[in-house]
């Protein structure tokens, strides 16, 4: 699969699945274009790898969270031409029982993987369909079609993400543009190892292990090539069986 010449923005690249995902469609010919906000070092990193591998990379840091920084963040990632592929990946975890949640959980949550999704989205998405090619992925989770105790507010951003990318790819068709969700399960990565045992994933996932980063970012890939031109408004799950 070849993304030569597209330029593809990953938001929250600087976590496990964000740099599988970027290393993956680095490899295959795109320019990524990495955003991070809090730990603008990780993708630093990441970047200088991906260059050394033969690959193209560029950092953008701005704060999801502001109208104004992502406004400003977008302007400039536009400067070098559109952006034809945009995988929405950040969000935050900040879990409580509903009763004993605070405000500012509920509303960090939201304004991260909701609103996020609408401050970079909607500045790209006219550059991107005047081009006739496009690919949105917006990650999901099995939270938001399971549920999960203690992630209210993480489910309710995640299920309205998948409402979102129903919505969105009905407008969007037309012009070439498709619009997908991914809702992995337990995936390895350092925040998941902390939460998550070995035992406790052995009763869960009924194929007895977490999946991979590079597993879904396999996923994205292919929902972003030209074979999967004819799927849209879907939310795909990966999560080894779980539901």
């Amino acid at each position: 699969m070849s993304f030569e010449g597209k330029r593809t923005l990953i938001t929250g690249a600087s976590g496990a699945l964000g740099a599988a995902m970027a290393e993956r469609f680095a490899r295959d010919g795109a320019t990524v274009l990495l955003h991070a906000n809090s730990r603008p070092e990780a993708i630093e990193q990441l970047a200088a790898s991906i260059t050394a591998a033969g690959g193209k990379a560029e950092c953008h840091v701005f704060d999801l969270r502001s109208d104004e920084a992502c406004a400003a963040g977008c302007a400039r990632i536009l400067e070098g031409g559109a952006v034809q592929i945009l995988v929405n990946n950040a969000g935050v975890h900040d879990d409580a029982v509903l009763p004993g949640m605070r405000a500012e959980q509920w509303h960090k949550v939201i304004d991260v993987s909701l609103n996020g999704f609408f401050r970079v989205t909607q500045p790209l998405l006219l550059p991107m369909m005047r081009t006739r090619w496009g690919r949105v992925l917006n990650i999901s989770s099995v939270a938001a079609i399971a549920g999960n105790k203690g992630q209210v507010n993480y489910a309710a951003a995640k299920g309205a993400l998948n409402s979102a990318t129903k919505a969105l790819s009905l407008e969007v068709a037309s012009r070439g543009v498709t619009v997908n969700a991914i809702a992995p399960g337990i995936i390895a990565s350092p925040m998941a190892d902390a939460v998550f045992d070995p035992a406790l994933i052995n009763q869960m996932v009924p194929v007895k292990r977490a999946g991979t980063p590079q597993e879904v970012a396999a996923l994205a890939a292919f929902l972003a090539g030209d074979e999967a031109a004819y799927i849209t408004g879907q939310v795909i799950s990966i999560n080894g069986g779980m539901i």
